[in-house]
Parts: structure tokens; C-alpha cells; sequence
């Protein structure tokens, strides 16, 4: 039986835009902005009856996802309109940029990670929002790695950042609109925000679940496996390692000259950590960390989907390189995305990510109490 999931666009564009009626609006959205036959948001806002769309907002990776720097403000040649972007000088729109408007409507697929930056725009678009008395309307898509399971510690109140928005775990579990709601009641934000729903999706379900054309997030996002291995394997990109950017399967795989893949990936393997395995490589990024040298390490395999847990699996990768490679993997920025002192500390002094885990299930628990008023699916 094919599932029918309608994203918030296809929803709005059923009820012939109605919801958005008399609007000026700012869209905040990127190349991921399309309904399920493939039409960009801002191609249908554009042409919509009765809705003035008159200003667009890019977030990394820029409007049409193809950039893996600072993004510059331009002019979209498909709509004319112009573009401005949160991911350079700035990383909220101005008062100047939203003059003239009364809402913002944002369009953007996430991949329910905390320091995935597409949640951070939306945090930052929604203060502007209330700074200047604009509606904000969320038109919602899926978490593609599903809306069940919480894993990874809040991260600190002094780590917040553009990678941590907002005291949230690593793979939080919600929707871009769930979050929305969440970051107006706990940031007390005064705006008038609308979440149009995703019809037809459960949270225990993941992106293949859907039927939805998957589109690459970002340049090095390129599959639902990749988006299920990045919370864990995410987090090591800030050290001296390579995560696969700049070969076919980023985040799949990790390296560098100075790791001894088979003794990783045997000692991984011999850990038995649940729907996963590991095999050694030896791979050459032609970009980014340790591009043109040749890298030695593990490509992780996700065996059985529903056992795999990928917070945990990526601190037991970090647990074993400071075991086998203490003096050569670098670990000083770790903590970078990780945004959780305690547990950087304790990984430091020797803990097993099962007695970090531990430690963290009185937060996944808090969070699990935190989220719950802002949940808009079954």
C-alpha cells in the first residue's frame, strides 16, 4: 500500500492558498521548498491568487542548497524576487529586510538533528518575527529519521550557538512546526505562529515510510542512511578526523593518515553495538578535512534499522579512538557540537559512552516532558 504524505505546502496549495490570503510575506526557504510533484514553494507562492510574496530568506547552504560557505544575498532568477541570506553577515533578517511585510512563512526539510543549522534559522527567523510584529506560518514536513526516539544530552545554556539553537538533545525527535512551538513557549516569544500540518505522516515513521522524492538537505546529505548516521557521526567532525565530506558517502565513513582502520573496526565490532557493524577502508577525500591524502579507517553499516542507535554509536567510536589513539586523534573541539561539558568531560576522563548514556537518561526524560504539549502527530 503506497502512503500519501502532504507536506505543509501541498496542504496550503489544496486549499488554494487560502491560509495565506491577504498576506505580504518573506518566505524562508531553499531548494528542499517543494510540493510532491516537485514544484518549489516559491514558484507557487509567487503565482498564487491573493498572496503578495515579495521577499525571500536562504539558509546554509544557500537558496538552491548548492553551497558549502558563507552564503552572499542575491536574486533569484526563477521568481525575480530578492534574496536575502542568514547565513553569512548575518544570520536573522533586519528590520529593513522585513518592511513592507506581515509574515513569515518558512519551508525548509530538516533532518532532526540539534546542530543541523536549518532549526537555528528557524529559531532566529521567529525572534525577528516578534521583534517586528510579523506572523509567523510554518508549513511542517517529517522528521525523516522519525519522531519517536530522543538521544543525547541538552546541550549546556552557555553552549548555545548557531550548531545549539536551544537547550535541546542531539536527535530531538520533532518536526521543524513542533519545534517552532516549542521555541515560542519556552523563548516567550510574543508573535502569532501557525504550524500547517502534515497530513498523513505517524511519528514512528521514518522518510522511506512516506513516499516523498527525497531531496539532498544539503550537499553532503544525500540519503535517509546518511541522515540516521549523522546525529553519532556528526559529532566527530570537528576533530582531526575526515567524516567522508568530499567522497560518495559522507558521514558512512571516517578516517584520517594516522588511524589503523582494521584495529578500529575490530575492536567496534567486537563491542556487538545494537544494528550496526563496521568494516575497515582506506579512502581519498578530494575535499575538505585531509583532502588528497590517502585516509585509513571504518565504513559504518547499519544492519537492522530499528536497533540501531546512533548517539550511542557514535560515542562508542569516540570512546575507542581516545583508547587506541590517544596521542593522535585530536579531541580539543569535540565538544563543539557534543555542547554538553559533563559528558565531554567524563568521555575525557576514561567513562564508557553505556555510563555517559546512563547519565543522560534523567534529560531525555526531562525533554520527553518538555516536548510533549508541543506534539502535533500520533
Amino acid at each position: 500500500m503506497v502512503n500519501t504524505v502532504a507536506c505543509g505546502i501541498d496542504v496550503v496549495q489544496g486549499k488554494e492558498f487560502l491560509p495565506l490570503h491577504g498576506q505580504r510575506i518573506g518566505l524562508v526557504t531553499n531548494h528542499t521548498g517543494l510540493n510532491r510533484e516537485g514544484k518549489a514553494t516559491a514558484d507557487l507562492l509567487r503565482q498564487a491568487p491573493g498572496v503578495q510574496l515579495l521577499t525571500l530568506f536562504s539558509p546554509e547552504h544557500g537558496i538552491r542548497g548548492a553551497l558549502d560557505e558563507k552564503v552572499p544575498d542575491g536574486i533569484d532568477p526563477a521568481t525575480g524576487l530578492p534574496v536575502f541570506s542568514l547565513y553569512g553577515e548575518r544570520t536573522k533578517p533586519t528590520k529593513a529586510q522585513l518592511d513592507g511585510l506581515n509574515a513569515l512563512v518558512f519551508d525548509i526539510q530538516d533532518i532532526g538533528t540539534r546542530f543541523y543549522t536549518y532549526i537555528s534559522t528557524l529559531g532566529n527567523v521567529m525572534e525577528s518575527a516578534a521583534e517586528n510584529h510579523l506572523d509567523v506560518i510554518v508549513l511542517d514536513r517529517p522528521n525523516p529519521i522519525g519522531g519517536t526516539e530522543i538521544e543525547g544530552g541538552i546541550a549546556d545554556s552557555d553552549s548555545l550557538s548557531f550548531t545549539a539553537y536551544h537547550p535541546l538533545p542531539i536527535r530531538h525527535g520533532m518536526t521543524t512546526g513542533e519545534l517552532a512551538q516549542l521555541f515560542k513557549a519556552e523563548r516567550n516569544l510574543k508573535l502569532n505562529l501557525e504550524v500547517v500540518k502534515v497530513e498523513g505522516w505517524k511519528r514512528t515513521e521514518m522518510w522511506d515510510a512516506t513516499n516523498l522524492t527525497w531531496v539532498n538537505p544539503s550537499p553532503n546529505m544525500r540519503s535517509l542512511t546518511q541522515a540516521l548516521l549523522y546525529p553519532g557521526i556528526g559529532l566527530l567532525e570537528t576533530t582531526n578526523l575526515s567524516v567522508g565530506r568530499g567522497t560518495d558517502t559522507p558521514f558512512e565513513i571516517i578516517g584520517a593518515p594516522w588511524m589503523d582502520g582494521r584495529r578500529l573496526a575490530s575492536e567496534l565490532n567486537d563491542r556487538e553495538l545494537p544494528g550496526v557493524r563496521f568494516v575497515p577502508v582506506r579512502f581519498k577525500p578530494h575535499a575538505s578535512v585531509f583532502a588528497g591524502e590517502v585516509c585509513y579507517g571504518i565504513q559504518i553499516l547499519i544492519t537492522v534499522r530499528h536497533r540501531f542507535v546512533p548517539v550511542y554509536t557514535g560515542l562508542t567510536i569516540a570512546e575507542t579512538l581516545l583508547r587506541l589513539f590517544p596521542k593522535a586523534w585530536q579531541t580539543e573541539r569535540y565538544n563543539a557540537l557534543l555542547a554538553n561539558k559533563a559528558a565531554y568531560q567524563a568521555l575525557l576522563a576514561g567513562a564508557t559512552a553505556e555510563a555517559i548514556l546512563k547519565n543522560w537518561q534523567k534529560d531525555t526524560a526531562t525533554f520527553s516532558k518538555r516536548r510533549r504539549p508541543h506534539l502535533l502527530y500520533g
